[in-house]
């Protein structure tokens, strides 16, 4: 028997570069998947074939060599070492990856294969997952990497609620689902630029973490602002004030642009070009210094929106042949599922 597990991309609406701090954020899991599809062995090794990446193998150990920087094993590697560290090392799994979730983009596409693998790994061993202990240890697993992030992605592409935006804690963890008014839509769209947080850009987020926690004051304004602009964000959906989150997602990209200094040209102008558009708001999100762009605008105007934006911005830039999902509907979506295969 074979099975399988799904997990959703994210989209985080706004609280950028705050979750490694502890403070709230307010991210959407999106309809866009990653599905590992695995089968039990009967040794240690670990087998995981990409229609994207090729195919890699290693063995099942408490302490696991990386991969070269960059090379997508080093996210299932990543997850069977902090499986092995806390649950302990098992037999091994063949694993085959499938996904629509954009990668280097800002749609939590890496932490998406930490977590299946995981969870693919726990199975495997006949244990039940629990999120709260998940969230104990996925955040720092993830950092095998080399990129020191926060909790966010993890707890979205886990937690999430069809529908909804979901309002995450970390001093205590708490998730709260917030509806999405049925005639608000988001959609994300791509700067063209790529933006790896396990390539080029690592450093640079890195260092924008280090910053913060060092006391730097640009990036406490902008964590400090950020974390108001959350709980304002959440009232804002709450009481459906449509004008009060795009001006919301207009003041965040300033300050991420401004203050953090993570966006960068190619992301400036898609903004100005999303709100030409007839977007309420927009910002860079995700890691920075390129990936997508999230927008907001009116359900009923959605199409048009976006039919703009790819006349009056996109028409005169070849390179987004490159990038086939550059301009797309970002739908609230649900959280990780487990399935059997036949």
């Amino acid at each position: 028997m074979s099975f399988a597990i799904e997990v959703p991309g994210r989209v985080n609406l706004i609280g950028e570069h705050i979750d490694y701090l502890g403070f709230p954020v307010l991210p959407m899991a999106i309809r866009r998947r990653l599905t590992l599809r695995w089968s039990p062995r009967d040794d240690r090794v670990i087998r995981v074939v990409s229609e994207a990446h090729g195919a890699r193998e290693f063995e099942w150990t408490e302490e696991i060599a990386p991969s070269p920087q960059g090379d997508f094993a080093n996210y299932v590697k990543a997850a069977a070492q902090t499986v092995g560290q806390r649950w302990g090392v098992g037999f091994g799994i063949d694993c085959e990856i499938a996904s629509t979730i954009p990668e280097a983009a800002g749609l939590s596409s890496s932490s998406a294969l930490v977590i299946a693998a995981a969870l693919a790994l726990l199975q495997a061993r006949g244990d039940a997952w629990d999120f709260a202990e998940l969230m104990e240890v996925l955040p720092e697993g993830e950092r095998y990497v080399g990129t020191r992030g926060g909790g966010m992605d993890h707890a979205v592409c886990l937690a999430a609620r069809e529908g909804c935006a979901l309002k995450i804690g970390f001093s205590p963890l708490a998730v709260e689902p917030v509806p999405v008014p049925c005639d608000w839509a988001f959609f994300v769209a791509h700067s063209l630029r790529r933006s790896e947080k396990s390539g080029a850009q690592r450093e640079e987020y890195n260092r924008r973490r280090a910053l913060a926690e060092a006391g730097d004051p640009l990036a406490l304004r902008h964590a400090l602002a950020e974390r108001e602009r959350v709980e304002d964000a959440a009232l804002a959906l709450r009481g459906a004030c449509f004008d009060q989150f795009g001006e919301l997602l207009n003041a965040s990209h300033r300050s991420l642009r401004d203050d953090l200094k993570v966006s960068c040209e190619a992301a400036d102008h898609l903004v100005e070009s999303c709100l030409a558009a007839g977007a309420a708001g927009a910002r860079i999100m995700g890691g920075g210094f390129g990936g997508y762009v999230v927008g907001l605008c009116r359900a009923r105007n959605i199409e048009e929106t976006i039919a703009r934006l790819d006349r009056d911005h996109y028409s005169a830039l070849p390179e987004r042949a490159a990038f086939p999902d550059y301009l797309m509907r970002a739908e609230p979506g649900d959280g990780a599922l487990t399935l059997n295969d036949q």
